[in-house]
């Protein structure tokens, strides 16, 4: 072999190394924890809606996430007990529905992430919605403060109410 083929060789072989070795590293494999009210059974349309939009942003089940899913089989008293156990088992971070469950999971712990959805009144458990502060955020579908706006807005769409207003809370 002559000395400029080996040198190009040997080049080329310096700039492929890295690659192959970053082809060849581990994707990391989250563990999502997910603290619910009811059994997965129940919970099948929630569970489809979030892994659909895992798979959307390139996630796959079982590659590079795993989902622990711990149920308090409507025993709200059960939630403590659970967002502890997907604590110590070290997960990336803990998903939650209903207001009971993410409280839970906020006692339990200051660095995993909370993502609550579907809670009633976030500011039970954030310190603000402009800044919910530590390690909780995420969405609600209703917040308190807001109820004497949906009011007002109730009695101008319904004038004919004259004070009478069914509010079903």
């Amino acid at each position: 072999m002559k000395r400029r083929e080996f040198i190009t060789l040997l080049g080329g072989a310096a700039v492929a190394w890295p690659f192959a070795v970053h082809a060849q590293q581990p994707t990391k494999r989250y563990r999502i924890g997910m603290l619910e009210t009811i059994s997965p059974a129940l919970n099948t349309a929630h569970l489809d809606a979030f892994r659909k939009g895992l798979r959307e942003l390139g996630y796959v089940e079982g590659k590079n996430y795993a989902i622990e899913y711990r149920s308090a089989d409507g025993r709200a008293e059960r939630f403590p007990e659970l967002a502890a156990e997907l604590v110590r088992l070290g997960v990336d971070l803990i998903v939650v529905r209903g207001t009971p469950a993410t409280i839970a999971a906020k006692n339990a712990t200051r660095t995993i992430p909370v993502i609550m959805a579907s809670v009633g009144d976030p500011l039970l458990i954030v310190d603000s919605l402009a800044h919910p502060g530590r390690n909780v955020t995420g969405l609600s579908a209703f917040v308190t403060e807001m109820t004497s706006k949906r009011v007002g807005l109730m009695k101008e769409l319904v004038p004919a109410s004259h004070g009478l207003l069914y509010l079903p809370i």
